[in-house]
């Protein structure tokens, strides 16, 4: 078998020992277009997990690494002067000459030969190759030539960074963020041997311009950091390497193979170095590379198919985080805004890999303190009170705890009346000790359902069903509860979902209405846009729906403004082409959905809080911006909405929206750190650490849980008993079990915790 390695770097090289070793008789060649001894860049960073897997594929790689580098177990975060070490970490730093050197020292031991200054552009020089390893790098000319044979997708980053070295020695690895009249600047800072340390100095690309930086002046670049960071550096000089400014592409290939050649580290993908090397990824993609092809020899689809079995998932899951962490450094003046303690808890949580509790498990100490901070910032002096069962307040309107049940359809109302179905699941999750009720939308009007199942406040008789509900909660708990207010629009007369998904009544339908005549599907039939008349006669609709909701008694309004029904078409540009006063600009696109709210907020009661749900991305190509978003949300805030529950997606039916835990909890942050307003957030967040994670880093005020809440009406009562909290609104005829389900919970914790200990990688310290 005749393998080809078309780049030398540590992937390439690591691959090539490691199948080398496995089936001896392989020839192996590895191709490089730099002299053995260059290298660009300074040191890498390994974790205690990774040093773990290399020590089981090749002890002598391990060995050799691990003779090399620097270990430290702290981390700290230093802002303007101020510093927080957090420990537990465990990674080391290693030079990457020195692994490339090591590396290339294993690959002659087990025999791979290795080509320095070989250029490769001709790929018909290798006809007899059984496979071609393609990873070139970031800028890998194999994989540009065949683009769309590997699907490429190349995303430049909007932050810009710069890599340099320093001789300041680092017994930690360092964020040092430094504030100045530009911008905010981040360097990110290791030691990765003797007497050496990588300086990845990083900011927005209008700091940079404003900095007056230029991408290739290396002279110029080093002075003016230096300046900068003159504190941080300790009168150490800025060493470069071919240090250009550069922004960070984000690689993607939707195949990871063709024909025979397949695609390895950063030319596949990369990942943001803010949460790790791109050197890791691509040496545990070596890994599995060679795995595949030791498993199936030549047979070249197999050994793909099983490739990127045992990694795309990963590979994309990394990426995701990446991403998530970048986005956070591409938003840092936003966060520098926050006191010191919880900005360093957000720099350690960024990713959502890191939680409240595995920091707490690495360094008990930094979390006690940012638990403390929290609660003392709200004047709440029981300090150990965890975030999510601190109280909070909208005007007059008390909130045991931060935990919302999210608007969700139950599609079981008849002739838009509510019934004992409605009373029993609103019911159980207040007594459940959900903080905040927010029922499903309510439609405002017969022609304003999404279906025929949808519940109602057009009439008194809803309204007196609604009442029966809103008795019962504060009768039998201390939970607060709101209606969402809303217009289906132009989704509207649809089957309810157990029947299928935007499925148009055949028999009793509707004529639909929307800010354009824009179908929501091919299927659907297209909405008749609206007059003024028939903004008017909706107007009266929500105003008379709020007055109906004040006289059933609920606490709070939430106005339905999201998931492009009929306020919402009005907000995106995707849903709205008007040509009159209410289209084009944001301005005008939010003139109609702000005359319902300053309409509905004149006949509510001054004393209770109203809530406006927005989608702050459509999640699909000229969709609804950030800026847009913001403005948005500032309208709404001066009309007099107390809280802004932020959502995204559901405008389009053509949508590609990012997925993940946590997903939609940047939108929230945008919106309350940049408009100033309380923010709910919600989006596949499933525990109560999640839940005290986002709180405490300050993206959201309330954390809504929509599906975690359907099969368990106690989920707050499971999670009160996980933290051993205990309050004061149990129902007397529960309290008994509270012997019961503390107990095994804290055991089930405890259980939970010694377990994540003991499957915590062995540190690799020499």
């Amino acid at each position: 078998m005749k393998i080809k390695v078309i780049g030398g770097g540590p992937g390439g090289l690591y691959f090539s020992i490691l199948l080398k070793k496995a089936i001896p008789s392989c020839e192996i060649d590895v191709y490089e277009r730099n002299k053995a001894d260059d290298s660009f860049g300074f040191g890498v960073v390994f974790s205690d997990e990774t040093l773990s897997e290399f020590l089981s594929r090749d002890v002598q790689s391990y060995e050799l690494i691990r003779s090399k580098f620097a270990y430290w177990d702290d981390l700290e975060v230093a802002r303007d002067g101020e510093v927080v070490r957090i420990s537990g970490n465990g990674f080391c730093g290693c030079s990457r000459k020195t692994l490339l050197q090591l590396l290339q020292q294993r690959c002659i031991e087990e025999g791979v030969q290795l080509h320095f200054e070989h250029n490769i552009d001709d790929l018909s020089q290798f006809a007899d190759a059984d496979y071609i390893i393609a990873c070139d790098g970031i800028n890998s000319p194999i994989r540009d030539a065949r683009q769309e044979q590997f699907g490429t997708n190349i995303q430049l980053k909007s932050n810009r960074f710069v890599w340099l070295g320093s001789t300041r020695p680092l017994d930690a690895f360092t964020y040092f963020f430094r504030t100045t009249e530009h911008g905010t600047f981040v360097a990110h800072t290791y030691q990765y041997e003797q007497g050496m340390s990588t300086w990845i100095f990083e900011c927005a690309d209008q700091t940079w311009k404003n900095a007056g930086f230029e991408v290739g002046n290396e002279a110029d670049t080093m002075a003016k950091l230096s300046e900068i960071f003159a504190e941080e550096l300790q009168g150490h000089s800025l060493i470069s390497n071919k240090s250009h400014w550069r922004q960070f592409p984000h690689v993607t290939n939707n195949q990871w193979h063709s024909g025979n050649i397949v695609l390895l580290g950063d030319a596949k993908a990369t990942a943001h170095y803010s949460i790790g090397s791109g050197t890791k990824l691509a040496m545990e993609c070596a890994i599995a590379l060679a795995d595949s092809i030791i498993e199936h020899k030549q047979d070249k689809a197999q050994a793909f198919e099983k490739y990127e079995q045992l990694r795309r998932s990963r590979v994309e899951m990394i990426q995701h985080a990446a991403n998530v962490s970048l986005d956070w450094f591409e938003h840092m003046d936003r966060h520098m805004q926050h006191d010191f303690t919880p900005f360093a808890f957000g720099v350690m949580t960024r990713s959502k890999k890191v939680t409240f509790e595995n920091l707490a498990l690495r360094d008990d100490s930094f979390t006690e303190k940012v638990l403390t901070d929290f609660n003392c910032s709200i004047g709440n002096f029981k300090v150990k009170t965890p975030a999510a069962f601190t109280p909070f307040s909208l005007r007059d309107m008390q909130l045991k705890n931060r935990i919302v049940m999210s608007p969700m359809g139950q599609y079981a109302a008849e002739d838009g009346l509510v019934s004992n179905w409605h009373l029993v699941h609103y019911g159980a999750r207040a007594t459940g000790g959900v903080g905040l009720i927010l029922t499903e939308m309510t439609a405002v009007s017969k022609k304003g359902r999404i279906t025929l199942g949808c519940a109602g406040i057009w009439t008194e008789e809803q309204m007196l069903k609604w009442k029966k509900v809103v008795r019962y909660v504060h009768k039998y708990s201390k939970s607060k509860i709101g209606i969402q207010l809303g217009h289906s629009g132009r989704k509207g007369s649809v089957e309810v979902p157990s029947i299928g998904a935007n499925i148009p009544l055949a028999k009793r339908g509707w004529d639909l209405i929307s800010a354009s005549p824009i179908a929501f599907t091919a299927d659907m039939p297209i909405p008749r846009e609206m007059t003024i008349t028939d903004m008017n006669n909706v107007i009266s609709e929500f105003v008379n729906a709020t007055i109906f909701a004040e006289e059933a008694g609920f606490d709070m309004v939430e106005l339905q403004a999201h998931h492009g029904f009929l306020l919402a078409s009005f907000l995106s540009p995707l849903t709205n082409v008007r040509t009159d006063e209410f289209g084009g600009s944001i301005e005008n696109r939010l003139k109609f959905p702000l005359q319902v709210f300053q309409a509905m907020r004149e006949v509510f009661p001054e004393n209770k809080p109203m809530s406006v749900r927005i989608s702050a991305s459509d999640w699909a190509e000229n969709g609804v911006t950030e800026v847009e978003v913001v403005i948005i949300a500032e309208a709404f805030k001066n009309a007099g909405a107390d809280i802004i529950n932020v959502s995204t997606g559901n405008t389009v039916s053509y949508q590609k929206p990012q997925v993940g835990r946590m997903w939609q909890t940047p939108f929230s942050d945008l919106v309350r750190n940049t408009v100033h307003i309380p923010t709910i957030t919600t989006g596949y967040i499933q525990n109560i650490d999640q839940i005290n994670t986002l709180l405490l880093n300050a993206r959201a005020d309330l954390v809504a849980l929509g599906r975690p809440l359907l099969l368990d009406p106690n989920f707050v009562r499971h999670a009160q008993a996980y933290e051993q909290f205990k309050p004061d609104d149990i129902p007397n005829q529960y309290v008994a079990g509270v012997s019961h389900l503390y107990p095994l919970q804290s055991a089930e914790r405890n259980a939970t915790e010694s377990m994540k200990k003991a499957l915590k990688p062995e540190s690799h310290k020499k």
